[in-house]
């Protein structure tokens, strides 16, 4: 039975029919019975958390990849919304019987979390490889075209030089794929900047001059907003490392606005708890300058144009999330889907 709804597209924002043939969006009415299941409303391309670490359990100082975790975590991004996940570091596999499964939203993987062989090793989640350049590679090739790199990590060590970065860069666009970059220092970010990467996720303490570069590259910015709205105020101490961390913040939300002045693409991850809270993301990108249409689009049909998967359009996937109001004037309902579609399928 194809499924039937009705309403106010996104982001182009006129009203029509779209009717759903397995996992496909169609303008056409199909022949034969078809439920309607939203006569009314905001149809928006299914939410994207495109910063995200399911099933990481951390216990006596290590970390390990839990699978039961990882599915209770994304089907919390589901039951929200988030129809479409990016995980920049995971410490497994995805098990195979969730990958695909019908209730699952869908998964885009860079692998682990590479680190230099002179970075600090003090994280236990890092992978740290002898050959970067091989190493990100490999993991492209084997995690749907992305590897994940620590461009930096302690405050007090010295970033992943920019020669290295540009080889790695290099050589995974040699074969396609593409490079994301934890970046939280100065220096982490501007070499990630220089090299072109093809994310830079977080960037604490991001040089003015970083904005340009990205733009010129065509870099997307993922700041994660809400993983450091929730930990820069607890950093009260007078430590080194606490004052760059309140002072990154800062900067951070200020880079934000610029960034997407320049024409720079910025995109909603939350990188930590709780799961399926990607509308808070949005909020922080309203708060930090984002226009609301803009940071909508950063969870929804951008962030999807980012990840091929594509809008609400003839023959796109079907994932789909009904609103009752428009979120570019009410972002908060976001947080409220009255309809949930995924891969074809209504989950709520």
């Amino acid at each position: 039975m194809a499924f039937h709804l009705r309403g106010t597209v996104l982001p182009d924002g006129v009203v029509r029919d779209l009717w759903i043939l397995g996992d496909r969006i169609t303008f056409e009415r199909p022949s034969g019975a078809v439920e309607t299941v939203a006569d009314g409303g905001f149809l928006l391309p299914g939410l994207v958390d495109v910063h995200t670490h399911p099933g990481v359990r951390d216990e006596d100082g290590a970390s390990s990849f839990d699978a039961g975790l990882f599915a209770e975590q994304i089907a919390a991004h589901r039951d929200a919304g988030t129809t479409a996940l990016r995980f920049p570091g995971l410490l497994g596999e995805i098990p195979a019987e969730l990958r695909d499964a019908p209730g699952s939203p869908r998964m885009i993987t860079a692998g682990r979390w590479l680190a230099w062989a002179g970075l600090s090793r003090s994280a236990p989640f890092h992978t740290v490889a002898e050959d970067l350049v091989a190493a990100a590679v490999a993991e492209a090739k084997a995690h749907d075209g992305w590897c994940k790199l620590m461009g930096d990590w302690d405050f007090e060590a010295a970033a992943v030089p920019y020669a290295l970065l540009r080889e790695v860069v290099d050589g995974v666009h040699a074969v396609g794929a593409r490079v994301a970059v934890h970046c939280q220092s100065a220096e982490g970010v501007l070499h990630a900047a220089r090299a072109g990467v093809d994310s830079i996720e977080h960037g604490m303490g991001m040089p003015e001059e970083c904005v340009g570069i990205m733009a010129a590259h065509g870099t997307t910015f993922v700041p994660t907003l809400t993983a450091f709205a929730g930990s820069a105020p607890r950093r009260t101490g007078d430590t080194p490392r606490d004052r760059l961390w309140r002072e990154g913040h800062r900067t951070l939300i200020r880079r934000v606005r610029e960034a997407y002045d320049a024409g720079v693409t910025v995109l909603a991850g939350t990188d930590s708890a709780p799961f399926g809270n990607v509308a808070g993301e949005v909020g922080h990108l309203i708060a930090a300058g984002l226009p609301a249409e803009a940071a909508v689009g950063a969870a929804s049909w951008s962030a999807r144009a980012f990840l091929g998967l594509g809008g609400l359009t003839e023959g796109g996937l079907a994932d789909v999330t009904v609103h009752d109001a428009d979120p570019r004037r009410e972002p908060g309902v976001l947080r409220h889907p009255r309809r949930i579609v995924l891969r074809g399928r209504v989950v709520r």
